[in-house]
C-alpha cells in the first residue's frame, strides 16, 4: 500500500519556510505566487503543480526527500544544503572548496 505522503506537503512547506525566516507574503513573490496561493498549500491541502513545488523546494533549500519520503530521518539537513550549494559552484569553486575541506582535516 502506498502512503500518500503529499497529505504532510502544506505542514512541510510551512515548516521549511519559517526555519528560513520566511513571510508568506516574501515567499510567494520570490517564487512568483500569491500569497494567498501559498496559504492554501499550506493550510488547505491544495496541490501544487509540478512547477510550482520545485520553485518551493528550491527557494526553501529543502530536500525533495523530505517531501516525498517524510517518514525517513532527516537529521543531517546541514549536510543536504551543503551538497544542493555544491551544484551551484564552478570549477574553480569546487577545486576552491576541496583544498579547504582538505586543509580543515589536516588540521583535526
Amino acid at each position: 500500500m502506498m502512503h500518500n505522503n503529499l497529505d504532510s506537503l502544506g505542514e512541510i512547506l510551512k515548516a521549511a519556510r519559517k526555519s528560513n525566516n520566511l513571510t508568506r507574503e516574501q515567499l510567494a513573490e520570490r517564487i512568483n505566487i500569491s500569497p494567498r496561493y501559498l496559504m492554501s498549500i499550506e493550510n488547505e491541502n491544495k496541490k501544487p503543480s509540478y512547477s510550482v513545488l520545485f520553485r518551493l523546494i528550491r527557494e526553501l533549500g529543502i530536500s525533495a526527500d523530505a517531501i516525498f519520503y517524510p517518514e525517513g530521518k532527516h537529521t543531517n539537513n546541514e549536510i543536504d544544503q551543503i551538497t544542493r550549494m555544491l551544484y551551484q559552484c564552478d570549477e574553480r569553486d569546487l577545486k576552491v572548496l576541496s583544498a579547504t575541506v582538505k586543509a580543515l582535516l589536516e588540521t583535526k
